[in-house]
């Protein structure tokens, strides 16, 4: 009987010691939360630090972990979370990935290699070669090289009920205008003309040759030539803006009319209204032109229509309902293959593309 009494009495105390020692760590465990809780008063929410998650993970390894009772600052999700090994030691920077580099050093190509170039420009160029980046991107990266190209020169639109007129057709719109350009002959330099049709709605533009005598048969003739080749392309005109330049006359607006197509002239002294003829005009004669000296028709219509392929193939349009893409429907941006340099008229036009492996 005193054997088994003996016994019983280890046995107890023993039972007590364990329970006591669990009973211990859970009031430390308690205790160290009420510490942190206290310390953080004011606060909504509680920011562990390193040492307060190890220290809570040695106490809860007294309760084998099971502390899903007991557990107050933080959910039991993130204390096992806290028992997993990480995968990798080495902190990872906050924010978005940065640029990869090759990006980076192609960026400074274009910007380098096309002095004319803007931030929309290279980004087009980019996005043809298959890489989408910013143009703030593109900022930023070229300021950090202290390379600060021509600012990209926004659109003027007519505001009102133009500009939604213009918006509403611009599938069926077409806008003309003649532009020139001085050729030296014999007797000096004459004013060239070219007559210059645009197509609002895919941007082709279409380009007369040039003439020193625009007389009103030749106009009518480029007319016919142009609505050929609209037709061609399966583009109906059925709306065609021109300013009220005497060139274009009687049988100019019967022709087109011929063609169920409205003439409509724009207001006196308003270049703003034919925006879109202007611009283009602007743009090959400040990117293209104003590089030459032309000496003779010929000279003149062989920069043209160099300049009209690579407008109208090449070169990544930058308003914002063209998406900052090439014209030609076929086109497809490449991802791979190494990037080459293209120039023609002696390196006035560049583009890039992709060689074929």
């Amino acid at each position: 009987m005193n054997g088994f009494l003996r016994m019983y009495q280890v046995f107890e105390m023993l039972f007590e010691a364990r329970y006591r020692k669990r009973y211990d760590a859970r009031l430390q465990l308690l205790a160290y939360q009420i510490e942190m809780l206290r310390s953080r008063i004011n606060t909504d929410r509680i920011y562990t630090c390193p040492e307060e998650r190890a220290k809570l993970v040695r106490l809860g390894e007294e309760l084998e972990h099971d502390i899903d009772d007991v557990l107050l600052v933080v959910k039991p999700d993130t204390y096992r979370g806290w028992l997993r090994p990480k995968e990798s030691s080495k902190p990872q920077k906050p924010g978005r990935p940065g640029t990869p580099q090759a990006t980076v050093n192609l960026v400074m190509r274009f910007a380098v290699e096309n002095l004319t170039w803007g931030y929309k420009r290279i980004q087009g160029e980019l996005k043809k070669l298959g890489i989408h980046i910013g143009a703030t991107t593109i900022s930023d990266i070229l300021k950090r090289a202290n390379h600060h190209p021509i600012p990209d020169k926004g659109s003027s639109r007519p505001p009102g009920q133009w500009k939604q007129f213009i918006s509403s057709h611009m599938d069926t719109l077409a806008a003309t205008d003649f532009f020139t350009k001085p050729v030296l002959t014999w007797r000096g330099w004459v004013d060239a003309y070219v007559l210059v049709f645009i197509h609002l709605g895919s941007r082709h533009v279409l380009m007369s040759p040039a003439t020193f005598n625009p007389t009103e048969d030749w106009v009518l003739q480029q007319s016919r030539n142009a609505a050929m080749r609209f037709e061609d392309m399966g583009i109906k005109i059925r709306y065609l803006i021109h300013d009220r330049d005497t060139k274009y006359s009687r049988r100019f607006r019967a022709f087109w009319e011929s063609e169920k197509a409205r003439c409509i002239q724009t207001p006196v002294r308003t270049p703003v209204a034919n925006s879109y003829a202007e611009c283009y005009i602007g743009k090959v004669k400040r990117e293209c032109l104003n590089h030459f000296f032309c000496v003779s028709l010929d000279q003149l219509d062989y920069i043209n229509r160099e300049w009209l392929a690579y407008y109208n193939e090449q070169r990544p349009h930058q308003g914002t309902d063209i998406g900052n893409k090439v014209l030609r429907p076929d086109f497809t941006p490449a991802t791979e293959g190494e990037i080459k340099l293209e120039q023609r008229l002696g390196g006035i036009i560049s583009y890039y593309y992709r060689e074929a492996a």
